[in-house]
């Protein structure tokens, strides 16, 4: 790469980040994009104007634009603090809204989690990549007493409020503000929380899916597609993603259970190989 590139990379991603939407993006995540863009566009102006666009249908599209964590903070530090396990579900029901993807779980979080982990052996460590506001979800998970919880997203005003609750909550780990296209986790954990993450990565990197779910040091994979837009269409999308994903493993031995909840399509994946 030519240092006139590296330039204008350099000042895509500077500009990205200034703006009031986009300022708490991953830069890793924002250079990646950028630099693909640059490459196809004509100049600096429309690869900037892409690059926006893109963020916005891989992250942005998903969030509340009244997103307020000093407000959610305060509400999950006062039901924690009642110690109230109903109240806790309640205030983290009502933030879980802020997102689209886990607004759309919340009227199926207890049968969710309650058939997808129950009949998995005990767990020690998590991993949710691309996490959104998920981990807010943990009340519903039945996990054991002090398990580890790692979590990943690509902006960072959302890891930051993540690792504020964790800690409030006493959940041993960390979120992280991480681009897992370029840098998957090298955390190894028990299982691994892919949730409707894989369709947005592969409109960055169509390989970004297959090496993912290969790098994940982990011995379970949960891996979810949406079966509709957030538009509210759906006609041929679960049949659609789960031709895809079983192209995705095909070459692999890995022992695949498939379930479909109203709003969900899940595979629950075992590598058959324990990380330590």
């Amino acid at each position: 790469m030519s240092n006139k590139e590296q330039d204008l990379i350099a000042l895509l991603v500077q500009q990205v980040l200034s703006s009031s939407k986009q300022r708490d993006v991953s830069p890793d995540l924002v250079q990646t994009i950028g630099a693909q863009e640059l490459a196809k566009r004509r100049n600096l102006k429309e690869a900037l104007k892409a690059t926006k666009n893109k963020l916005h249908q891989i992250g942005g599209a998903y969030l509340d634009d009244r997103s307020n964590y000093a407000v959610w903070l305060s509400t999950l530090q006062e039901a924690l603090l009642s110690g109230d396990e109903q109240s806790i579900k309640q205030a983290s029901s009502k933030i879980m809204h802020g997102h689209a993807s886990t607004r759309e779980r919340i009227p199926i979080l207890a049968q969710f989690y309650t058939t997808l982990l129950l009949e998995l052996p005990p767990i020690h460590r998590v991993l949710d990549i691309a996490c959104g506001l998920n981990p807010l979800a943990i009340p519903w998970m039945c996990l054991p007493p002090h398990v580890e919880y790692y979590a990943y997203d690509i902006y960072q005003q959302m890891t930051d409020f993540l690792n504020t609750y964790l800690s409030l909550a006493h959940i041993p780990g960390y979120a992280e503000t991480c681009n897992v296209i370029t840098h998957c986790p090298a955390q190894t954990a028990d299982v691994a929380f892919i949730l409707k993450a894989l369709p947005c990565l592969e409109q960055v990197d169509k390989q970004a899916s297959y090496r993912l779910l290969r790098q994940i040091q982990a011995r379970y994979l949960i891996v979810s597609f949406p079966v509709q837009s957030l538009g509210g269409r759906g006609k041929g999308m679960a049949a659609f993603y789960e031709a895809h994903f079983r192209q995705l493993v095909a070459d692999e031995a890995w022992e695949i259970k498939r379930y479909e909840f109203a709003t969900e399509l899940v595979f629950l994946v075992d590598k058959g190989q324990v990380f330590a």
